[in-house]
């Protein structure tokens, strides 16, 4: 490892820890030659994941783009950067699992709604108005609609009691 201020190799690991949720290592060094201190991070080389998009291209999957759009849906609401990046790597570990991964970008969609609804149901209709791509107002209400008449069967069932037999 170079130092960044020398540009020397000679340096000692001063800390170990583990990061992101263990799929990484931080390492604090310091270089013995100008005693500058840096940071290094150690990560498993993955097979690389693919996005097949709508039409038809194939892209390499960027976590950093996945991540904004769901922070533009997040966007003042109360979704912390943690839940955020959490959301980003379960997706990650999800597509890790496979080998020589092509993922379709409708895949990759449902499961950012997927985990994005339990966890801010506004950040949820931001995020499929745009993945959904609706073309009329009508279509995103008919959505609302659809997802309001879910929760209200949901919180129905939740609210039956059970009669003993």
């Amino acid at each position: 490892m170079r130092c960044p201020e020398c540009d020397a190799t000679e340096n000692r690991v001063v800390d170990t820890r583990a990061s992101r949720g263990g799929r990484a290592v931080r390492r604090r060094r310091e270089c013995t030659v100008c005693g500058a201190r840096f940071t290094t991070y150690e990560y498993v080389e993955e097979r690389p994941i693919q996005v097949l998009k709508r039409s038809g291209a194939i892209e390499d999957f960027d976590r950093t783009k996945l991540l904004r759009s769901v922070k533009i849906a997040c966007a003042k609401r109360p979704v912390s950067a943690h839940d955020m990046e959490r959301l980003i790597d379960d997706i990650e570990d999800d597509f890790s699992r496979q080998a020589g991964v092509e993922i379709p970008s409708v895949t990759l969609g449902s499961l950012v709604m997927q985990r994005l609804g339990p966890l801010d149901r506004v950040a949820y209709v931001r995020y499929a108005s745009v993945y959904r791509n609706f073309q009329e107002a009508g279509e995103f209400q008919e959505f609302v609609d659809e997802m309001a008449a879910v929760e209200a069967r949901d919180e129905q069932r939740r609210n039956q009691v059970e009669l003993p037999i």
